[in-house]
């Protein structure tokens, strides 16, 4: 099947099948996958202009529902914090789009910013994995292991469509300048102005990179703000779907202007519809899953993965 916008010509089933498992990997960390799927576009399917941004977002729009309906219906939807999120990451994606077409259109720049990108990521990741790191998180942090241990315990291998006592996440103080929220008995806070400061920047790093923000701000969540990674998965979903909307309709006005036009900036919507459709599947099953995985696991995975990933764009 050949795409007029972005000169692919691929199986359909190649980019449904490969955002499927992607998404499924990534969505238990609360993130959607195109962080992934856009080094798979460029450098696999040869989509290299600045349109692959928004058609990366486009796969957000379709694809990220799935894992925000599981977590809000299973009630482990932090909402003060969702709101908080979007909108820092609201504004940061314009200055984003703007900074991908007139600054960094050159596949070679671009490749740099995306390898600099994951390499932050996936070292992070990784270093959340070390023998010290996990000692203090665990002292700090015990419930982080719970819901697997919970699974393990009952035998069950899909999530209970009611939340056992404790699990529920419940929020409080949203009007005041830190909100606390309870988790499994044990209460989390985090300042709203820090997590918006944080998110406006993410935003704009998402906008330039396409990926709405979530595979950014999730890491921060969890190693600075120390939130545990069952509770922020789902805010950090429905901040990069919200804000992956606002980025695709300002992309899509972009296409109209002239330095629009010079760029090229309008997404290939059917390739990133085909890509949606396989991450629907994949963020529905990866959340699904994400209470029978162990926390370690899915940070090993994800970071290796990712570091690899960037290593071969920046020595490439």
């Amino acid at each position: 099947m050949y795409f007029p916008v972005s000169g692919v010509e691929v199986n359909p089933l190649v980019p449904l099948l490969v955002a499927f498992f992607v998404s499924l990997l990534t969505a238990p960390a609360g993130v959607s996958g195109a962080f992934l799927l856009l080094p798979f576009q460029v450098s696999v399917l040869g989509f290299t202009g600045p349109a692959v941004s928004p058609t990366n977002l486009i796969y957000n729009i379709v694809a990220t529902p799935g894992g925000i309906y599981t977590y809000i219906k299973e009630r482990r939807m932090v909402w003060p914090l969702a709101w908080v999120v979007v909108l820092g990451t609201l504004p940061g994606v314009f200055v984003g789009a703007i900074l991908r077409v007139r600054y960094l259109s050159d596949p070679a720049l671009f490749k740099v910013f995306v390898g600099l990108v994951l390499l932050y990521l996936g070292a992070r990741l990784l270093y959340e994995t070390a023998g010290s790191y996990l000692k203090e998180r665990l002292r700090r942090e015990p419930v982080q292991q719970n819901l697997f241990d919970y699974a393990r315990r009952t035998g069950t291998e899909a999530a209970p469509e009611s939340p056992p006592f404790g699990e529920v996440v419940r929020p409080g103080g949203a009007l005041s300048a830190t909100v606390e929220y309870e988790f499994r008995g044990k209460v989390f806070s985090f300042n709203k102005v820090t997590v918006f400061l944080l998110s406006l920047v993410v935003g704009a790093i998402g906008g330039v990179y396409g990926v709405g923000g979530g595979a950014i701000i999730a890491p921060f969540l969890v190693a600075f703000l120390r939130l545990p990674v069952y509770t922020i998965a789902g805010a950090a979903l429905l901040g990069t779907f919200l804000t992956s909307f606002a980025g695709v309709a300002f992309f899509q006005l972009l296409s109209a202007t002239e330095l629009g036009r010079q760029a090229a900036v309008a997404p290939d919507w059917t390739l990133g519809g085909i890509l949606g459709i396989g991450g629907l599947a994949g963020t529905y099953a990866g959340a699904r899953l994400q209470k029978f995985l162990p926390d370690f696991w899915i940070r090993v995975v994800l970071g290796t993965l990712i570091t690899l990933l960037a290593l071969s764009y920046l020595l490439g």
